[in-house]
């Protein structure tokens, strides 16, 4: 047979001409899938989208990154392929689109994974906002305890800000410096919880002697489940679905 782009004549076994390189099979010159043959000391340079593909690949664990891999692996390949040796990185397209599977095959696992893990995770911070206050109400307790003791003419403040430290670091029944301004405040926020503090009615001697306040989760169910009561008996009370008063269950 003869080469189709020089017309050497060559044995009909051989895949390319001795002469031009042209691959027997080839389509002729002119037809719109012809490549002319290679020149000498030509390097073909490597498909950008193998590259591309293996980039997203080595982040298979996201889904996005997976499904760009298998595509952007696809079609290098299929480039690569009709190039007729004028591109290369077969390998590397290969090696994306392999990772690019492996990250879609372990998405059910992922999602296995994070159906067990978020719901403990969950758990876990609302423990530690409800721990948190308790802790915050026994510094209620001491703080409210001290300010009585340090202004027994007062007794218990009238507002949760008396608590707080004085501008000028001057300690008084105004600004008694026992707290500090996150927790003296008027409707203090600390993780996850509001505390809202009431002071009670004045004797006729003018002093105030009971006290309450609660702590309630700001979203219930998620930043925490439980309820929180004290008052001037230094008990801390706690209810499981609605607000806790004196009423309530003391904490064990």
């Amino acid at each position: 047979m003869n080469c189709p782009y020089c017309s050497e004549s060559i044995a009909d076994n051989v895949q390319f001409c001795p002469k031009c390189g042209t691959q027997m099979g080839s389509p002729l010159p002119g037809s719109p899938a012809y490549h002319a043959p290679l020149p000498a000391g030509f390097v073909a340079p490597t498909s950008g989208k193998a590259i591309a593909s293996l980039i997203t690949g080595i982040f298979f664990f996201f889904l996005p990154a997976s499904i760009a891999a298998v595509i952007l692996g696809h079609i290098s390949l299929s480039e690569i392929r009709k190039s007729a040796g004028r591109l290369r990185g077969q390998g590397i397209a290969t090696a994306g689109l392999v990772l690019g599977y492996v990250g879609i095959a372990a998405i059910p696992f992922i999602l296995i994974i994070a159906a067990i893990a978020i719901p403990n995770l969950l758990r876990a911070r609302m423990a530690a906002n409800e721990a948190s206050a308790v802790g915050a109400l026994r510094s209620y307790n001491y703080a409210l305890g001290t300010y009585a003791a340090e202004c027994p003419n007062v007794g218990y403040p009238a507002s949760l800000a008396n608590l707080g430290p004085a501008a000028n670091s001057t300690k008084d029944c105004n600004h008694a410096g026992v707290l500090d301004s996150v927790l003296a405040a008027d409707l203090p926020v600390r993780s996850g919880y509001t505390f809202h503090y009431t002071s009670g009615d004045a004797n006729n001697l003018g002093q105030t002697t009971t006290f309450s306040i609660s702590a309630e989760p700001v979203i219930p169910g998620n930043t925490g489940t439980r309820y929180f009561f004290a008052d001037q008996t230094g008990v801390i009370r706690a209810s499981s679905s609605t607000l806790a008063n004196a009423d309530s269950p003391p904490l064990r």
